[in-house]
């Protein structure tokens, strides 16, 4: 075994790596758990003594 197979190896375990993340980020399962992800910036934020204190001025 030389570093030719050892490049081999690690580029198709490097495919495999890329193609299961693929089939895990546009999986059917996955869509709502992203939209609610992507949503979250735009959350009311209910605790407004927290927002308060943060934005003080020093």
């Amino acid at each position: 075994m030389d570093i030719n197979d050892l490049r081999s190896i690690t580029t198709v375990l490097g495919l495999l790596c890329f193609l299961g993340i693929v089939a895990w980020a546009y999986g059917k399962g996955s869509k709502k758990g992203f939209d609610e992800a992507a949503n979250l910036p735009f959350a009311e934020n209910d605790d407004q003594d927290a927002t308060s204190k943060m934005s003080h001025p020093r």
